[in-house]
């Protein structure tokens, strides 16, 4: 049965006003990278029309309040001045926090891949009581056993049992899925993950750049990408060409070359030029020489 995220329909819930000083910021919030253009849009509609939609904050011990959800909106009013805030305040945990977090981000699509991935790492740990790489570890071990035709230990297959049933309630991913698409995507360069995380490039993109392993053409067809927006057939026709150019041995580039050269001298009239045929007599005398020395 799938995990049933919100919360205790019992918990206190309010809407009120607070300052703006009393609302701090989570230690964990799935977003971490806010596009600035969309941002600017948003604190154009506020200092127009006011923020439409409350935040959602909960009550913290020491008597201020914690941002669940509207993070965008609350930095928004700093930015232009806004000293108090309308909120709606409800009681959660740490757990139920995140969860109503995510889904918040989920349900507005409005996660990048990187943002999704590691939230949902942080909910399943936060949820488990393990660390991420300890979900990450479960969920390679069951794939492991899988293909093995072993039982996992009682533990392992519970905590995995648990995992699926978070992944199921958020309605993305099945436990298999998660680890195949989304867990290698925290191994991606780091320039992809950057360009990732800002939005600048989609997910398939990216993860196809990734292949490239020379470190300096990756770098290139990544800025390649990104300056023309090039297709992901267009992308993949730029990898077939570099791994082409890999195949081909550096001798045999320059026998080619060299030999294209002869082939071209022989039909030019740069022969009737005097001060072209000087140059090229003295190019070829030099190359003469090298080859000499080389054979010698």
């Amino acid at each position: 049965m799938a995990q049933k995220f919100i919360t205790d329909p019992k918990s206190v819930e309010s809407s009120q006003t607070l300052s703006i000083q009393q609302i701090q910021l989570p230690a964990k919030q799935p977003r971490r990278y806010f596009d600035q253009e969309k941002q600017a849009q948003l604190i154009k509609s506020i200092e127009e029309h006011g923020i439409l939609e409350p935040l959602l904050v909960r009550p913290l011990a020491n008597g201020n309040y914690e941002l669940v959800a509207g993070e965008r909106r609350y930095r928004a009013a700093q930015s232009i001045g806004l000293s108090e805030l309308p909120v709606v305040s409800k009681e959660l945990d740490d757990q139920q926090a995140l969860q109503v977090a995510l889904l918040e981000n989920l349900q507005r699509e409005d996660l990048n891949p990187v943002e999704e991935t590691e939230a949902i790492l942080d909910l399943l740990s936060l949820t488990l009581k393990i660390s991420t790489d300890e979900v990450s570890s479960i969920l390679n071990r069951a794939n492991h056993a899988k293909n093995r035709h072993q039982q996992l230990e009682e533990n392992v297959f519970l905590q995995l049992q648990a995992l699926e049933s978070i992944l199921s309630g958020l309605g993305k991913f099945s436990a298999e899925s998660f680890r195949t698409s989304r867990l290698p995507l925290l191994n991606l360069p780091a320039e992809i993950l950057k360009a990732l995380r800002e939005g600048k490039i989609e997910f398939t993109k990216a993860r196809a750049i990734a292949q490239v392993k020379n470190e300096d053409q990756r770098q290139a067809l990544l800025k390649l990408a990104l300056s023309k927006n090039l297709s992901f057939r267009e992308i993949k026709q730029k990898i077939k060409e570099l791994n082409v150019r890999e195949e081909i041995p550096p001798s045999t580039s320059y026998v080619q070359r060299y030999s294209q050269i002869g082939k071209q001298l022989k039909k030019t009239s740069v022969w009737n030029d005097a001060s072209k045929r000087a140059k090229l007599d003295k190019l070829l005398s030099q190359l003469e020489e090298l080859v000499g020395k080389v054979d010698e």
